[in-house]
């Protein structure tokens, strides 16, 4: 059966799909340009032709891997509520306990940054947007009179530390912390951030 032609667009963003799957299957470090290929039926040449390295190919697929986390993140912080409710929402979403996806294959690229120049400028990139997106609303519910936070970059990297430490081990070691405990320290984390009374 003949292969549907498709556009470089569709091609591209097929190949990054099947990148994903592989990496999550495979590691960045033990993932091939043939194991893409194959995954598609395609030749090793038609990767090439769309990425030229390997090492490009990780990459994009990062970016693409991020986009839809990041297009999420900004649907709940632009929603039209209180700073405060976009903030918790946000938080719990990217938490390790809550919906967001792809925290084994963020550890693999964290990993692999360490030795990769062009994937430890893509996931750094990711991470200032994030970060970003946090300071941006904890200083609008500051302007507001929500709650006070004297530095709203500062919070957003202790807030983002801790969901990052907290990912590694909920999935790195299952069990080494109950989720709901990790919930707890989450929650315990925003409402110090922003000198607010702990939920009890």
């Amino acid at each position: 059966m003949a292969r549907v032609r498709l556009s470089v667009a569709e091609r591209r963003e097929e190949l990054l799909r099947a990148a994903i799957q592989q990496i999550e299957v495979r590691g960045v470090a033990a993932v091939r340009i043939a194991d893409v290929a194959s995954a598609l039926g395609v030749s090793n040449a038609l990767v090439l032709y769309h990425f030229s390295t390997k090492e490009k190919l990780v990459a994009a697929a990062f970016t693409y891997a991020a986009e839809d986390d990041l297009t999420h993140l900004r649907k709940l912080l632009g929603r039209r509520t209180s700073a405060l409710r976009r903030l918790r929402a946000a938080v719990r979403w990217y938490a390790p306990t809550g919906q967001a996806k792809g925290w084994r294959l963020w550890i693999e690229g964290w990993a692999v940054a360490l030795r990769e120049p062009a994937l430890r400028d893509v996931t750094k990139g990711l991470d200032r947007q994030w970060k970003a997106a946090i300071a941006e609303v904890i200083a609008e519910g500051v302007a507001a009179g929500e709650f006070r936070c004297p530095d709203p970059a500062a919070a957003a990297l202790r807030l983002t530390a801790l969901l990052d430490g907290l990912a590694v081990q909920l999935t790195s070691y299952p069990g080494a912390v109950p989720r709901s405990r990790a919930q707890e320290w989450v929650d315990e984390a925003l409402a110090r951030e922003l000198g607010l009374p702990e939920e009890k």
